[in-house]
């Protein structure tokens, strides 16, 4: 396993990022966390955790600075810029593309809550990104990119979440291209808390990405929550 930190120029900033590559990966997913969260949110680091198992690397970053992380907890200026999310998130795609030890691997995008919405812009921006999936996601938030992903997706929603999560992204998979996805999971909240949910979460992202992503993987592995 290769792990090292990265920074990464965006928009006159440097973002920090946790890159990690199991020997022989045949892919990279690069991460995009929710609003209030950072590039150590442990549910995304699970899910990360199944996908190296199944020979993915994968990149979490954070998408705001320290400084404006601060600033959003008090004012909420930043979470919902999507805009702004997404051309950080397309900034890191574009320098993994162009390092050397990644440069030959295809790119996925994994995004939470409002990081879902920002993923599905970069995707549509994007169009060498290999699929997209997004957990717990707020896919209406990308607006009129949504008709221009071409990027195989998968959306999961927890079946005890808002109704309203439910049908935004009902909404939004009516919206995207033909290969599309979504998975209700009985039982789950927002959060995937629940026991085995975060779980599943990982296997369906597992199999996506190896799908569309990375060709035929290791299945990612269930573990007894």
């Amino acid at each position: 396993m290769i792990e090292r930190s990265l920074e990464i120029p965006a928009d006159g900033v440097r973002l920090h990022g946790d890159l990690a590559m199991p020997e022989g990966a045949r892919g990279l997913v690069i991460f995009a966390h929710g609003s209030g969260s950072s590039r150590f949110s442990r549910r995304n680091r699970l899910v990360a955790s199944r996908l190296r198992e199944a020979g993915v690397a994968t990149l979490l970053m954070d998408l705001l600075t320290e400084a404006e992380e601060h600033a959003d907890l008090e004012t909420a200026e930043f979470r919902f810029d999507i805009g702004l999310l997404a051309d950080r998130l397309k900034a890191a795609a574009k320098l993994l593309r162009t390092t050397p030890e990644t440069s030959g691997l295809k790119i996925g995008l994994f995004g939470a809550s409002t990081g879902a919405a920002a993923a599905l812009v970069a995707a549509a921006e994007l169009p060498w990104i290999e699929a997209v999936v997004s957990r717990g996601g707020r896919p209406d938030l990308a607006g009129d990119s949504l008709r221009r992903v071409r990027a195989p997706t998968l959306l999961i929603v927890g079946g005890d979440d808002d109704p309203r999560v439910l049908r935004w992204n009902r909404e939004a998979l009516d919206a995207l291209g033909e290969r599309k996805e979504l998975l209700l999971l009985p039982g789950a909240g927002h959060l995937f808390e629940e026991p085995g949910q975060l779980e599943t979460v990982a296997e369906a992202a597992g199999r996506w990405f190896r799908d569309h992503l990375c060709g035929k993987i290791a299945a990612v592995r269930r573990r007894t929550a």
